[in-house]
């Protein structure tokens, strides 16, 4: 390896450390109650060495935001590979919560921490979560096509759907269903995730 090329690896690697880092206080304490010191501190890094790889806090916000979308849409291959478009829209679901479940350090970053104040949503910021939402309304398109949803608006319908989803997901992931026995949950999640299907069918 080249000095160049190691220089390269480098960058990236402190990029990552301090990505790693600000992921892990925001989570804890909130995206608010963060500075660009604590992070630099938590590194043992100089905030002027932040700086080098982030403009501000709410640039490395972005940065965490964006790979969390990427690894989410990683996911949506196997999804797209299903023909017929209602088994797709179950199989999105069921992508859905499997990724939760196995990333929810990334699902908090994407969907439950409030982003920084003066985002701008339509920014190119956003653009790997408009395509994991925009991969929903094209299925939801195909259900329609194939005679499902008539009558209902596909915008709409889309966010219904993502509302049921995150709204079981977070509950979970909060530790939100104590009012059921722990034995109980898993298993009234999986319930709840087959009587929305039938619901949906039923449309």
């Amino acid at each position: 390896m080249g000095v160049k090329e190691r220089k390269e690896r480098d960058r990236q690697d402190k990029r990552e450390l301090i990505l790693q880092a600000a992921h892990h206080l925001f989570l804890e304490k909130g995206f608010d109650e963060i500075s660009i010191r604590n992070i630099a501190e938590a590194i043992e890094y100089s905030p002027a060495t932040i700086y080098l790889y982030f403009k501000d806090k709410d640039e490395i916000f972005f940065a965490l935001h964006t790979e969390a979308f990427k690894i989410f849409n990683s996911y949506l291959g196997e999804v797209a590979r299903v023909k017929n478009p209602f088994d797709r829209l179950i199989k999105l679901g069921e992508k859905y919560i499997e990724f939760t479940f196995a990333n929810p350090q990334y699902y908090d970053i994407m969907f439950i921490m409030e982003a920084p104040m003066n985002c701008d949503e339509n920014s190119e910021d956003w653009q790997e979560g408009a395509k994991a939402h925009s991969f929903l309304e094209s299925v939801v398109d195909d259900c329609k096509q194939h005679g499902h949803f008539k009558g209902l608006d596909t915008k709409i319908l889309s966010f219904t759907i993502w509302s049921y989803m995150h709204g079981m997901c977070s509950l979970a992931l909060r530790n939100r269903m104590k009012i059921y026995l722990e034995t109980e949950r898993e298993s009234i999640r999986k319930k709840s995730f087959k009587q929305f299907i039938n619901l949906m069918k039923s449309l």
